[in-house]
């Protein structure tokens, strides 16, 4: 498969992993009813270093050796190791997963020709329901976000280049979209063909919504309008044309961003001001994997932000950078074997002592724990996911 400009299997390709990926294990998990609350989501923590918690994993549903829906299952917070769970079922194309602060629900894009969000209640008793569907407007949505607020539900359409906002009830479940705004400029990025939103979050402050879009090689920042549920530009950050920008990761301090340019192989550190909403990009930064093209997909920051990681998908490997000077400087520290073919997403645990990560092509999900010291011991073996490109571990 050839990943340029855009390494993300499209619907029409994603058949030829299917070789590659027949007989994962949670192909062949048990599927819970959909809607209908019709099964346990994996044990809730005990006490004791040796506690789960709950994992949920993104797939695609329409691509032969994908999964049937969102995967469930428990990981042991003392030793990464994962067990499997029953399937969510009635929820197309999950590509990637977002809670709810409240942690009573789980939205999913449906990356598809027409694209859509899901709602999935998670119930105190451990079982789940489907809330129900609505589309975004446009299409292949890869990323979503919950606003802090917990009363929007904001999705980035990577095909069609648009942002959209829904509306969340009470109950979790959404609204008719309140807001659908497209980027028509500036024009595209060498060879990009279109715009391509490929993330929107909100600033850790919650006063700006950020939209990172692959196409245009810009980061636009919105003002929400927490009563109409709609954005308004207020900035926008170049980057160097034909870089790609795929997604960023804000420091827990708040001012800086990390940002993965997939094209051109580099990171980059952005200031960010809250009163203005205003990212300003720095120098493009090495991600240690040497030459070529090696598709930086995601980097995160450990809670305290101390460390970032970042996933390469072409070199199969993760990057580890020290983090200096109050958030504003990156230190390249080395590269580790991902244990898996094209890591699609990296996530911590809530104490970021674990790192989990989705890898695409091998169907796998492996674990790493994070040392004090930002060190990545591979914990266990790659736990087998069917087209595993989204992991979200749950508090």
């Amino acid at each position: 498969m050839n990943p340029a400009p855009h390494p993300r299997p499209a619907p029409g390709r994603r058949g030829l992993l299917g070789g590659l990926l027949a007989g994962a294990a949670l192909a062949a998990v048990p599927a819970l009813a959909a809607p209908a609350r019709a099964g346990a989501r994996p044990a809730p923590a005990t006490a004791g270093p040796r506690a789960t918690r709950p994992l949920l994993l993104g797939t695609y549903t329409s691509e032969a050796g994908g999964g049937t829906g969102i995967g469930t299952a428990a990981y042991d917070t003392g030793t990464g190791a994962i067990t499997s769970g029953p399937v969510i079922t009635g929820v197309e194309n999950p590509s990637y997963l977002a809670p709810h602060p409240s942690g009573g629900t789980v939205y999913a894009v449906a990356e598809q020709g027409a694209g859509a969000v899901t709602a999935v209640a998670i119930g105190p008793d451990g079982t789940y329901e489907v809330l129900g569907t609505r589309p975004t407007g446009g299409s292949g949505p890869t990323h979503l976000s919950v606003h802090p607020s917990g009363r929007w539900l904001l999705s980035a359409n990577y095909t069609s280049g648009s942002v959209a906002v829904h509306p969340i009830a009470e109950d979790g479940s959404l609204g008719e979209r309140t807001d659908l705004v497209t980027h028509s400029s500036p024009p595209p990025g060498p060879g990009q063909g279109g715009p391509h939103a490929h993330q929107i979050v909100t600033s850790p402050d919650g006063g700006h919504v950020l939209a990172v879009d692959l196409g245009t090689d810009t980061v636009y920042t919105y003002r929400l309008d927490a009563s109409a549920g709609t954005l308004t530009e207020v900035s926008r950050a170049a980057l160097a044309p034909g870089s790609g920008p795929r997604h960023l990761a804000f420091h827990p301090g708040g001012r800086f961003a990390y940002l993965a340019c997939e094209l051109d192989n580099t990171m980059v550190v952005c200031a960010y001001d809250p009163a203005t909403g205003a990212l300003t990009p720095g120098p493009a930064q090495s991600t240690g994997t040497g030459s070529g093209v090696s598709y930086p997909a995601q980097p995160v920051v450990t809670g305290d932000g101390a460390y970032v990681y970042l996933a390469n998908r072409g070199h199969n490997s993760l990057t580890r950078y020290a983090v200096e000077g109050d958030g504003a400087v990156l230190r390249l520290l080395d590269t580790v074997p991902v244990g898996g073919d094209w890591p699609r997403q990296l996530a911590l645990s809530p104490d970021s002592s674990l790192l989990f990560t989705a890898n695409q092509r091998s169907s796998t999900v492996t674990v790493f724990g994070v040392g004090p010291d930002g060190s990545l011991t591979a914990a266990g073996t790659p736990f087998p996911a069917p087209v595993a490109v989204c992991v979200l571990p749950l508090p």
